[in-house]
């Protein structure tokens, strides 16, 4: 750690974010190292540490011979100041090192409001912000996560992607990389290369055109690059790379507990939902090798606290088995285990009793519409009988407080949905007062509605959002018709969202509003201490950039999007036959009740989709 560092450290907040040297941390030779890699998580060190993807790939990558995989977060508002203070780049947790110095700069993007963050950790870093600024092979910058399925808004800034799960592919695009180095390879000969391994998009190898309305034209292919890039898997979760030996942070993080990843993709079929269908197809680990791996984690860390991670963790088919297996360890251990992501159609109090023996915590469900009519457009596969039989076993059990999530500006809403929702609370109270056992500790019912966002690869990848002062309109309307003190009602401001929807459905046209918004001060968006919807706005207006052209307009069906030349594994087809299903107020049951078709199957060479 340079002295400059060591100076600047005491005058922020929680500075362990940015001195490294956790438990499990991967330190090498630097003369022993042939290829470096700044893996970059385009948010703070709390955020990052908590995400299992970027667990696994920091192991992946280091277990390759002559590979140093080093940490960068991007840093909290104080430390970024005091940084273009002193004239400090933005560094490695590992080594303490310049992030410029590195050969690989790797971003893992989740969510739409990072770009920001992208950009700006770039400029930090004193590295070119433009592909095209970036000569020879130092400095090369790829991507990967569900945000990598649209990559357009950063094509201008990232040099390739990766798409779909990295675990094999990683280890390819380096191993590539390695060579080129060795070769003397110019970038474009790299670029050229690395275009060939499947699952991997170089933006200029594309060249967009647009009609005279702003619609996109046509995309073609350049320097022999692939019409259609397909998404890369892992099929064998058993036999896939698992880090065991987790670091476990210096400061408190998010999630601070291990993670037990029991399956990928999911059985349902909800319309709105990007990861349900980008994540396809359904692929899970076996009881066994789940159990060995949680006492491996739990022994090396020394964590209190482990959870069960997936989509939908209730629809994994051994969790009984586990859970028989797990909970006698737990219990012994003094390990507290967790099963999030339940659903309401398959909650089993008996699990939840075995779980929660000593004090009965919150139970979370997600109707996501008050009304059946409207969780049928969506394919919720969820009726009112099964959320109150839910709450009912609940609350016979001990339990007191219910969180319930919805959805405003769904697909076809009307009033009388959003009214549904209150309708289904009161309900839910109705049903604590006939079925509760603890009524002197009173009953809490939180509801949160969020402002709904079109994403691509779903069903509603085509749909309008709806105004923001209409989705006020109808946040006011329901909250009017909460009348009892048992209620908490939260709702998401319209502006984020908004914002989220234009990244979201976006094309490379909003380049350079990000840039300009990160020019003028944009950074950490999806923290409400420095998100300012005021700079996006002018940000858009100075390169006449319409947001309602990616929001309120919605997409023809027969219009080109600009996430078209990327096949996730589900089908167009399959996706415009849902949004047709979703009109006509049409359920599809889940893939345990039949196949419906999707195509993700396609992407499985050996095996059938495990759901």
């Amino acid at each position: 750690m340079t002295e400059l560092i060591q100076r600047i450290l005491p005058t922020v907040q929680k500075p362990a974010r940015y001195t490294g040297g956790e438990f499990n941390e991967v330190k090498k030779d630097s003369k022993d190292v042939r290829v470096r890699v700044a893996f970059c998580f385009p948010d703070t060190y709390e955020i990052g540490m908590s995400n299992v993807g970027m667990r696994i790939l920091y192991g992946v990558m280091n277990q390759m011979d002559g590979v140093w995989c080093e940490r960068v977060f991007a840093p909290w508002g104080d430390m970024e100041d005091a940084m273009r203070q002193h004239d400090l780049p933005l560094w490695a947790l590992e080594s303490q090192e310049p992030v410029q110095n590195f050969d690989m700069i790797a971003f893992t993007i989740g969510y739409e409001m990072c770009y920001s963050n992208i950009l700006n950790m770039l400029n930090l870093a004193k590295v070119p912000l433009r592909s095209s600024e970036r000569r020879g092979l130092k400095n090369i910058v790829f991507a990967g996560g569900v945000c990598a399925f649209n990559p357009e808004p950063l094509a201008e800034y990232i040099d390739f992607f990766s798409l779909g799960e990295g675990e094999e592919i990683t280890p390819e695009i380096i191993s590539l990389y390695d060579k080129a180095k060795a070769g003397g390879w110019s970038k474009e000969q790299f670029l050229l290369e690395v275009s060939q391994i499947p699952g991997i998009y170089v933006p200029s190898f594309y060249r967009h055109e647009y009609n005279e309305d702003g619609t996109l034209k046509t995309i073609i292919p350049l320097n022999g690059a692939p019409e259609t890039l397909t998404k890369r898997i892992i099929e064998n979760l058993d036999e896939a790379y698992w880090p065991t030996k987790m670091i476990i942070p210096s400061t408190e993080i998010v999630h601070d507990r291990a993670n037990l990843e029991v399956f990928r993709g999911c059985i349902r079929g909800c319309r709105f939902c990007q990861a349900g269908f980008s994540c396809r197809p359904v692929r899970r680990k076996s009881a066994d090798v789940l159990y060995r791996q949680a006492v491996e984690t739990l022994t090396d860390s020394g964590n209190n606290e482990i959870t069960l991670s997936s989509l939908s963790t209730s629809d994994y088919r051994e969790l009984k088995e586990l859970t028989d297996a797990l909970i006698p360890y737990c219990e012994e251990n003094k390990i507290n285990l967790s099963v999030p992501s339940l659903r309401a159609d398959n909650f089993s109090r008996e699990l939840m009793e075995k779980l929660q023996t000593v004090r009965k915590s919150g139970l979370t469900f997600a109707p996501e519409a008050g009304t059946q009519r409207l969780r049928d457009v969506i394919n919720k596969n969820l009726t009112e009988d099964e959320i109150l039989t839910t709450c009912a076993n609940a609350f016979s059990g001990g339990w007191n407080n219910v969180k319930l999530y919805f959805m405003l500006g769904l697909p076809t809403e009307t009033d009388e949905d959003v009214l549904g929702i209150a309708d289904l609370v009161y309900k839910v109270i109705k049903t604590w007062k006939e079925h509760a056992v603890n009524k002197k500790r009173g009953l809490r019912v939180h509801v949160a509605t969020a402002y709904f966002v079109p994403k691509p690869h779903t069903p509603f990848q085509w749909e309008k959002q709806i105004d923001p002062s209409e989705y006020l309109r109808r946040c006011k309307l329901l909250k009017d018709h909460f009348y009892s003190k048992s209620i908490e009602y939260n709702y998401h401001t319209p502006d984020l969202s908004r914002l989220e929807a234009v990244m979201a459905r976006g094309d490379r046209r909003l380049g350079p509003v990000i840039e300009t918004a990160v020019r003028n001060g944009a950074k950490l968006d999806g923290w409400d201490e420095y998100f300012r919807y005021d700079l996006w706005q002018d940000a858009f207006r100075e390169c006449g950039v319409d947001m309602d052209f990616y929001t309120v307009r919605g997409f023809g069906e027969d219009e080109l999007l600009a996430w078209d030349p990327i096949n996730v594994g589900v089908t167009k087809k399959f996706l415009l036959r849902e949004r047709h299903r979703a009109y006509e107020w049409k359920v599809t049951p889940d893939c345990r009740q039949g196949c419906a078709g999707c195509g993700a199957n396609c992407l499985l060479k050996e095996v059938q989709c495990d759901a």
